[in-house]
């Protein structure tokens, strides 16, 4: 079953933070991987820390997108935060 995908406004304000490249991958990317078995552990998607900003994360190269999945009546998928990694941090929305 397709899942509608949503973002929040955070993840909103971190998209337009990106270049038009990261946003076209990051969109690209999110459709690809989120739209049919959003929380399946694969290579690039994984389950986080219960710490962590969201319950999983996507890997799209050096760019990072944390999100959570609702399975009620309609399955969505809720993009909370996009990041890019460098080194060993994740900067989000340019912080």
């Amino acid at each position: 079953m397709s899942h509608i995908i949503e973002y929040s406004p955070d993840a909103e304000d971190h998209l337009r933070a990106q270049t038009a490249r990261q946003r076209t991958i990051v969109l690209d990317g999110v459709d690809e991987q989120l739209n049919n078995q959003p929380t399946v552990k694969t290579r690039n998607r994984k389950p986080m820390r219960p710490d962590s900003r969201s319950p999983w994360g996507l890997r799209i190269g050096t760019l990072r997108v944390y999100y959570d999945v609702v399975e009620e009546s309609k399955p969505m998928g809720c993009v909370r935060a996009i990041g890019i990694k460098e080194r060993d941090q994740v900067r989000i929305g340019g912080r």
